[in-house]
């Protein structure tokens, strides 16, 4: 043997095991037979020694670090003997070689040769799109679906939109697949798996118009499915028409957990705290043995300022973790398939987060929620069981918080500065913390001068212009205000807040209204449904003179995220409305919330109204 094969051993190996798949399943698996019975028929492998040989061949070439004889070899011997397993390792040995061209040389032989192989149809479709060619697909695609199982067939039209996620133009995928699945669209056992595949395509090529409609369509056909309802989920919060779709499946699926979860995280980032809060507390009640609703539940309570509620939840969510610690218990059965679904996701999901994530991000949360209601003794002994190193900076900045509620400012600006920041989002982080203190403290002159010296270090950061600009606009530096939240604008088009701070800023001084509404409605285009634009929109057709506008505005607000500033302003235009005791009774919930609301203050006071 020459010189240059020194792996013979394992190259051996490999054909060894590839010339096994070409053996009969009896003849790879051989089982002494009980005495009594007559040895079963020997089959010979359809593979000669000529085979053999060149099989081995290719392999002692990729051993020797020649790929592309390798290949060859292997390929021809892949269409002499029409065998699957050869025909797939000449693909990946181009693969492997990092050869596009040639692996979809070999998968074309393949499909080719053995035009019946549903996997060589997909190797051809992927390596299509791999080399930006997913135009070409369209044959093999249409093939692959045809020789899938058909009990299988919902489940592989399901996968197909994530085999062009790195096609290089998805603009056309939708086409693509709508021309694949036109026969399956109108089949009851693949209807809403095409069309939820079309629309996941759409989705991915930015026309959420036509996502929205055929999950719609798809949703229709079936409102139990969850296809419809998670392409939905997806498209919200920016697509608010697919908040319906959500609501017909939990109406039917009173149980879909996982669902429930989702949609009320989705909601919470939308800031609609208290219709997050709604749906948390529903899986919680039908699965109150799962952990992490509970954490998100006291996550909510918190945003709400209910900091009892959050620690009643949070002290919920550590028992259910620490007992997951223990041997697991067999889990009982369920009559309902989805609801089994539901819980495993939401498992996994949980497994995420515990024990070491979950617990700290619990215990800042009660540190939290003791600061809240000026336990700052249990606040701290919080802090203290908290020993995860990835935490250490978010414990530092919650002692400063601790400190500047107890009166001592200096020390908490000492303790935040002297963190150690492992990295620049470190470094922002504590700028921020340093920031909120100040503001907190109505300092905002050194706050914008803190904020001055981190732009010229962390140029062009939206978040950190944004609150340079919030700083000014309480210095009464109108114009700087709009410079710096028009720069934001310029540098992410999609910052919602800036439009909504300039609209609102704008429109609470009575100026350019016309021009702030413009900027508080493309907030809402950006961000649709969040409370605190909701609320800007409300206050700037109030100023324009449309109270019954402003009422329905408002009302929505305060409706999904009873803040003590909405309430502010909900009470102030139901006063002016003359509906006092309307008027009145917000007022007085919203002082209960958050009686420190300067908002509501000056409100009490303009209005007159002693609560």
């Amino acid at each position: 043997m020459p010189a240059r094969f020194p792996t013979a051993p394992a190259a051996c190996a490999l054909v060894i095991a590839l010339c096994s798949g070409m053996l009969p399943a009896a003849a790879r698996t051989p089982t002494a037979a009980a005495p009594s019975q007559a040895a079963a028929p020997v089959e010979n492998s359809g593979l000669d020694a000529a085979l053999f040989y060149q099989l081995l061949i290719g392999e002692l070439e990729l051993s020797a670090k020649d790929p592309g004889s390798a290949y060859s070899v292997m390929l021809d011997a892949a269409r002499k003997s029409k065998n699957e397993q050869v025909f797939r390792r000449a693909t990946e040995i181009a693969l492997q070689a990092r050869s596009g061209d040639l692996a979809l040389k070999a998968a074309q032989a393949w499909k080719t040769t053995l035009p019946d192989s549903l996997e060589a149809n997909r190797y051809v479709v992927q390596l299509l799109v791999a080399l930006n060619r997913s135009a070409e697909a369209a044959e093999p695609l249409r093939s692959m679906i045809a020789l899938s199982p058909p009990g299988q067939r919902a489940a592989l039209i399901t996968s197909l939109p994530r085999f062009f996620e790195r096609a290089g133009d998805r603009q056309r995928t939708p086409t693509l697949l709508e021309s694949a699945l036109q026969p399956y669209v109108d089949q009851p056992e693949t209807r809403v798996a095409s069309l939820v595949a079309i629309g996941r395509a759409a989705q991915g090529a930015g026309d959420t118009a036509r996502a929205l409609e055929l999950a719609q369509r798809a949703h229709a056909f079936e409102p139990a499915a969850p296809a419809p309802v998670l392409l939905a989920l997806d498209l919200l919060p920016g697509t608010a028409d697919a908040e319906p779709i959500v609501l017909g499946h939990l109406q039917v699926q009173p149980q879909a957990n996982a669902i429930r979860l989702f949609y009320a995280r989705v909601l919470a980032v939308s800031q609609r705290h208290a219709e997050a809060l709604v749906q948390i507390e529903q899986v919680t009640r039908h699965a109150p043995e799962l952990a992490a609703p509970w954490l998100t539940l006291g996550a909510l309570h918190l945003e709400l300022h209910q900091p009892r509620q959050a620690t009643a939840a949070l002290e919920t969510y550590l028992r259910l973790v620490r007992a997951r610690m223990a041997p697991p218990a067999t889990p009982p059965a369920t009559a309902n398939p989805h609801a089994a679904a539901d819980t495993a996701d939401i498992e996994d999901d949980e497994a995420a987060l515990a024990p070491d994530r979950g617990t700290a991000q619990a215990m800042l949360m009660l540190a939290q929620a003791a600061e809240q209601t000026g336990d700052f003794r249990a606040a701290e002994r919080w802090l203290n069981q908290i020993e995860s190193p990835q935490r250490a900076l978010e414990v530092q900045l919650r002692r400063a918080s601790l400190l500047a509620r107890q009166g001592r400012l200096a020390e908490a600006l000492a303790l935040v500065r002297s963190a150690p920041e492992a990295n620049e989002d470190e470094a922002r982080s504590k700028v921020l913390a340093e920031v909120q203190l100040l503001r907190e403290n109505k300092l905002w002159q050194q706050a914008d001068q803190t904020l001055d010296k981190a732009n010229l270090r962390f140029v062009n950061d939206p978040d950190l212009l944004y609150e340079q600009a919030m700083m000014t606009e309480k210095l009464d530096r109108i114009d700087d205000m709009e410079r710096l939240l028009r720069r934001v604008i310029a540098l992410r088009p999609d910052y919602y807040h800036a439009h909504n701070a300039l609209g609102y800023s704008l429109a609470d001084r009575g100026l350019r209204l016309p021009e702030a509404k413009a900027l508080i409605e493309r907030a809402l285009e950006l961000a649709p449904g969040e409370p605190f634009i909701t609320d800007s929109l409300g206050w700037v057709e109030y100023r324009m003179g449309d109270r019954v506008a402003a009422i329905k505005h408002l009302t929505q607000a305060y409706q999904a995220r009873p803040d003590a500033d909405i309430a502010a302003h909900l009470g102030e235009v139901l006063w002016m409305d003359g509906q006092r005791e309307e008027a009145r009774r917000v007022l007085v919930e919203g002082k209960a919330r958050d009686a420190s609301s300067e908002a509501l203050r000056e409100t009490l006071i303009r209005l007159k109204v002693d609560l």
